[in-house]
């Protein structure tokens, strides 16, 4: 079973043509760092005709890699928040599967722990580099 990243914002008014175009440079500068080719990076959806609120909406499949799993949700929650700051007017949810991840002004997305160097380590250290189990 999968676990997907989701992400939406919706608001009363459309993208103008300047939040439009910050969102395509994020998503270009997001993706261009994504740190791994052969997993799902961020992905937003084009505008749905049936949800006029929905101004952006995207969500992105997570790696089975357990060594993979907090830098590239560490790299996709950075890259959500970027667009929440490019279109902060707008009424976020961010959520793995059925968990909501919390807003910070100061910190943007993050999750306890996605950035802790010794949990990546040892997450890695179970995995051979197939993602098999050691």
């Amino acid at each position: 079973m999968s676990v997907s990243l989701y992400y939406t914002a919706h608001r009363a008014t459309p993208l103008t043509e300047a939040e439009s175009a910050s969102v395509r440079r994020v998503v270009a500068a997001r993706t261009a760092t994504f740190p791994y080719d052969d997993e799902e990076g961020l992905y937003v959806y084009d505008q749905a005709e049936d949800e006029p609120r929905e101004v952006i909406a995207g969500s992105t499949k997570m790696p089975f890699d357990p060594a993979r799993l907090l830098p590239v949700t560490a790299h996709l929650l950075d890259s959500v928040s970027a667009l929440r700051r490019a279109v902060p007017d707008a009424e976020w949810r961010v959520h793995l599967d059925d968990l909501d991840v919390p807003w910070d002004e100061a910190e943007g997305y993050s999750l306890p722990g996605i950035r802790d160097a010794d949990l990546i380590a040892d997450l890695a250290a179970v995995h051979d580099g197939d993602g098999t189990a050691v």
